[in-house]
């Protein structure tokens, strides 16, 4: 089981997709993100989160703990999909599941919606394919948006033209890129 950090929902456990499907990312990164985003952001209250790959859920569940107003969560994978919907319903949180991929949903995102966006495929998916997702997120994005891409720190993230980098920090194995 995965806790959230902190926030109204501080504590409180969520569930994981069983098997290996999904790779939650890690307590220790996600409070380092989540500090490192409230430095940089001056808190996530009122922001629109997507969560992209959100397996668990984890990231765009914590930032609701933390303020933000809602949150959609795109996943593919049935099983993970209704995890996301209980750890919402348990939570008592708002959000909405979009069980359908990544590319899918990017496709018909609205303009202009999201605040904040997680971009955390799985390590197998291309460096290249995560740029080019994230070159298709960039009309969903508001202004001032902020992006973050979970890769391998075997991984060497390249920024797509249009998306200003502003950082990556390690952690063990996982790597953040931060961009807008």
């Amino acid at each position: 089981m995965t806790r959230i950090i902190a926030g109204a929902r501080g504590g409180r456990r969520i569930e994981t997709p069983k098997g290996d499907g999904t790779r939650p990312t890690s307590d220790r990164v996600r409070e380092a993100l989540f500090s490192s985003l409230e430095s940089e952001l001056g808190g996530l209250d009122d922001l629109v989160v997507l969560d992209l790959f959100a397996g668990s859920g984890a990231l765009g569940l914590e930032a609701l703990s933390r303020g933000a107003a809602t949150a959609v969560f795109v996943e593919s994978d049935a099983k993970a999909a209704a995890t996301i919907t209980r750890n919402l319903a348990t939570l008592d949180v708002s959000g909405r599941v979009a069980r359908t991929t990544a590319a899918r949903y990017l496709s018909t995102a609205p303009v202009g919606e999201f605040d904040l966006v997680f971009l955390d495929p799985p390590y197998v998916v291309e460096t290249s394919a995560v740029a080019e997702l994230v070159s298709a997120v960039r009309p969903a994005l508001a202004t001032d948006a902020l992006i973050v891409v979970e890769r391998s720190t075997r991984d060497q993230f390249l920024w797509p033209e249009g998306i200003e980098p502003l950082r990556h920090k390690a952690y063990g194995e996982t790597t953040l890129w931060y961009g807008h």
